[in-house]
């Protein structure tokens, strides 16, 4: 019978893979809630209508790598491409549009698209949304929040661009001036830059084309038709941020998705190849009210995981002491699970394995926790169980061992 295999750009990740990234949720959650956010989790699949409306019916993201299907009822899903969408649905599902957010999420993403470095078919990605909070103040809250990441995953070598998309009246303003350039560029565009042209012209600073991009470069710059409270808030976040990660006022910055409005940002790593983002976002003040809410205030970001456990300069390997516990005879489990159960409620920091089988010798029990790297062993013996002890000996260099009762165990237990 053949062999099932995993789908593509779909990975199993185990304990310790270069995949894995538990370590990297611990630390962002600890950052997360030191900046008073609170969790929020949506559902992995939505209508598609959700995505259409949000990312744009011409994104790359809907035309190309969105996983939709039919379900029983003939209604269209689609498994969740990006969060902030499904956090916007829900605040406007229970009519709060009015009160103040600041969330934090993390879960998988689905996007269906080549597998590459630190990029799969399924993802996994942590979020901001600050929702409904003063813009100038919203702003520099998210900012303080990114300067946080990089310095607790020592992201030296990375950087933050960023960029402003002013308010309607620039943007009608700019996309007017690009539109009249490109007049002079006719039956050259791609049909993907085509659409991108009729539906957001914004969004051709985000082609790949080359050919485009050396065109584009004589054409007229975003920075050109800010207003000067725009520029202020570029030049502001350089000024104070600037000193604690590096910073770039980068006006080709465009990001891909239709929603984004005012201020928007990326961060990028050489160690990443040529998809060198790994977190990025923006505010969406607008997404609110195309989604059939109140327009309301809004600035958010994501974070690719597998991406930035590629990147990150700090250690990431867990450092949970093992300790192994042995019995020498099947009589004594019911006590040694007894004290299994009572060390594991004071210190749950520590790994403790237990090889409790009359099948193996204590010899080979003590091979295999030193294989495990086990800080300690503790056996229990025929005359220990007499005693109702337990043997504690040391499996570092030192090689020393204590026959310990159950209380003095729990004590030493607790500071391993």
């Amino acid at each position: 019978m053949d062999r099932i295999q995993s789908i593509k750009g779909m990975l199993d990740v185990w304990e310790y893979d270069k995949n894995d990234i538990a370590d990297v949720v611990d630390i962002l959650v600890n950052i997360f809630k030191s900046h008073n956010l609170n969790q929020i989790n949506t559902p992995i699949l939505e209508k598609t209508e959700l995505f259409i409306r949000s990312v744009g019916n011409v994104s790359d993201i809907v035309n190309k790598e969105i996983y939709s299907f039919d379900d029983k009822n003939g209604v269209n899903l689609s498994l969740r491409p990006e969060g902030t969408a499904g956090v916007v649905r829900s605040i406007i599902e229970k009519k709060s549009e009015d009160q103040k957010h600041k969330l934090w999420y993390v879960g998988p993403m689905f996007r269906y698209e080549r597998p590459q470095k630190g990029r799969f078919r399924q993802f996994n990605q942590a979020g901001v949304e600050i929702l409904n909070c003063e813009e100038n103040f919203s702003d520099m809250e998210i900012i303080s929040i990114i300067v946080d990441i990089f310095k607790q995953f020592n992201l030296v070598e990375s950087e933050l661009k960023i960029n402003h998309l002013g308010n309607k009246e620039v943007k009608d303003q700019f996309c007017s001036a690009l539109l009249n350039h490109m007049s002079e560029y006719p039956g050259a565009l791609s049909e993907t830059d085509k659409q991108r042209l009729d539906s957001n012209p914004l969004r051709l600073l985000d082609s790949k084309d080359k050919e485009l991009g050396d065109f584009l470069s004589d054409g007229p710059v975003l920075n050109d038709f800010l207003e000067e409270e725009h520029k202020h808030t570029l030049n502001k976040i350089k000024d104070f941020f600037g000193k604690s990660i590096k910073i770039n006022i980068d006006n080709s910055l465009v990001r891909g998705l239709d929603y984004y409005t005012g201020l928007v940002f990326e961060a990028t790593s050489k160690d990443l190849g040529s998809q060198d983002s790994f977190l990025a976002g923006g505010r969406y003040d607008n997404l609110f009210s195309d989604l059939g809410g109140k327009e309301t205030n809004a600035i958010g970001l994501a974070i690719g995981l597998e991406r930035l456990r590629l990147i990150a300069k700090r250690d990431l390997v867990r450092k949970s002491p093992m300790v192994t516990f042995v019995t020498t005879s099947g009589k004594m489990q019911a006590f040694a699970f007894e004290v299994a159960e009572e060390l594991r409620e004071i210190n749950r920091t520590v790994r403790l394995s237990l090889d409790f089988s009359d099948s193996r010798s204590l010899k080979s029990k003590m091979r295999k926790a030193n294989k495990q790297n086990s800080k300690y062993i503790l056996i229990m013996g025929d005359e220990e169980f007499s005693q109702q002890k337990i043997l504690v000996k040391s499996l570092t260099d030192d090689k020393k061992e204590e026959l310990m009762n159950k209380d003095e165990l729990k004590k030493f237990y607790q500071k391993i």
